[in-house]
């Protein structure tokens, strides 16, 4: 099946060097490009986690926010500690819950999915209570300390 929603990032200039980015960090690939008449790149897709980006040299009138972000459901502490050191690296930024900027300012949601699932979905609702308290305070998700939460 053929991808059908493909994500497009506008940037300022950066273009390559953003690419070569993701390409790296999601150890994906650049798989087209589209210049400009003058032979500035114009577009890049990158592959990021199987899904195509595609990368904008649209100019400095947009800018990124974080009304939109991507979630990364990590299996483990170490693929949510890979994520968040990487993205958080070389100017990006922490922030709460999970959610830090690259940066290049994009937000991504660095979040394991079974575990949050497993403390903040469990059967036990003082449970998911202590779990969602536990996670309030975090910026990164430490997944041992959610499940500690969880079980009292």
């Amino acid at each position: 099946m053929s991808q059908k929603i493909t994500p497009c990032l506008w940037f300022d200039d950066r273009i390559a060097d953003a690419g070569d980015y993701y390409a790296r960090i999601f150890k994906g690939k650049i798989s087209g490009k589209s210049s400009y008449p003058d032979g500035r790149v114009l577009t890049l897709n990158v592959d990021i986690l199987g899904t195509t980006f595609t990368l904008l040299n649209g100019g400095p009138n947009f800018t990124f926010s974080e009304a939109i972000s991507f979630y990364i459901d990590c299996q483990d502490q170490a693929e949510v500690d890979y994520y968040w050191d990487t993205l958080t690296a070389d100017g990006g930024a922490e922030s709460m819950c999970g959610w830090v900027k690259d940066k290049y300012g994009v937000s991504w949601q660095v979040a394991p999915m079974k575990a949050l699932g497993r403390t903040l979905g469990g059967p036990d609702a003082a449970g998911r209570q202590r779990a969602m308290q536990a996670m309030m305070k975090m910026k990164k998700l430490v997944i041992a300390d959610l499940e500690g939460a969880y079980a009292g």
